[in-house]
């Protein structure tokens, strides 16, 4: 009997310790479900205020990771920007989009991505750079260098008067910058729009990698009718270099082959135009600024 009823006890505890643990795991799941659920609604709250149009906010979604979004998030509440708007131009590395201050200004976000992109060719413009003592090997910390690299050195050419956007803030890997256009519509660069006074356009050109060499101490590295933008500033024709993350200085130990490398690119461009300038003249005329900026 005793038997009988020990087994029955047995299993009545069982059963009891058994929907005890089904209600405790019921519970959980609950909680998680709505943990889950609150965390996207913030996500998406996040993204309804940053990102208006669905186009921009499915770009991120494809592109761009959690800890980016944050990122965005912290910069447009420390007051950097309001708004991303639209994306402007788009490349291997970044995304630069269209935004706006609470004032209604416009700027220009640029967007490394982390997740897509890759950065192999980018150890060769930060090795030897003595800015950057240790580099990092993990992927996702070189981008936030490289974009660290990038606001250093706009700010550099900034001092100098060099023509560059001048640079607002950065955080990992979001820059803001100025917004470089007209009307609200982004400039074209030199390749699209080309230019009408070819002279004048050439003569900026040698401003800028002069006022880049003698007073800011870097080399763009990479400059040709690509990165170069065509502003309409007081019914003038205003060049704007941009894309300064592979700068190196003049120290770096491969700086004369990314000079040449440059000058070549101009001298190149400008001659398809009809305008003959060779990679000699160019220097000559570079130097003839020396006098004047030091």
């Amino acid at each position: 009997m005793k038997n009988k009823k020990g087994k029955e006890n047995y299993e009545k505890n069982t059963e009891l310790n058994n929907y005890e643990e089904e209600a405790e795991k019921r519970k959980k799941n609950e909680t998680n479900n709505e943990l889950n659920k609150y965390e996207q609604e913030t996500e998406r709250e996040k993204q309804g205020k940053r990102f208006p149009q669905k186009k921009v906010s499915k770009t991120f979604d494809k592109v761009f990771d959690k800890e980016t979004l944050d990122t965005i998030h912290k910069i447009s509440t420390a007051g950097l920007f309001d708004v991303l708007e639209f994306v402007i131009s788009t490349g291997k590395e970044a995304y630069v989009f269209r935004s706006t201050d609470k004032g209604g200004n416009f700027r220009a976000v640029k967007i490394y991505k982390t997740l897509t992109s890759d950065f192999h060719n980018m150890t060769k413009y930060i090795e030897g750079d003595k800015r950057f003592k240790n580099i990092p090997k993990e992927k996702k910390e070189i981008v936030i260098e490289w974009t660290k690299k990038e606001f250093k050195n706009l700010e550099k050419l900034s001092k100098a008067y060099a023509s560059v956007p001048y640079p607002i803030g950065y955080k990992n890997n979001v820059l803001v910058m100025e917004f470089i256009g007209e009307n609200g519509e982004a400039s074209k660069t030199l390749k699209e729009a080309g230019v009408k006074d070819m002279e004048n356009a050439y003569q900026q050109i040698v401003e800028f990698i002069a006022r880049s060499f003698y007073l800011s101490n870097l080399i763009h590295a990479d400059l040709s009718e690509y990165n170069i933008l065509v502003k309409n500033f007081e019914g003038k024709e205003k060049l704007v270099v941009i894309d300064v993350g592979q700068a190196v200085l003049k120290s770096h130990p491969k700086a004369e082959e990314f000079l040449g490398r440059d000058l070549r690119n101009i001298s190149n461009y400008f001659s398809k135009k009809g305008f003959e300038k060779s990679e000699e003249e160019l220097r000559k005329d570079i130097r003839k600024w020396k006098e004047k900026l030091v």
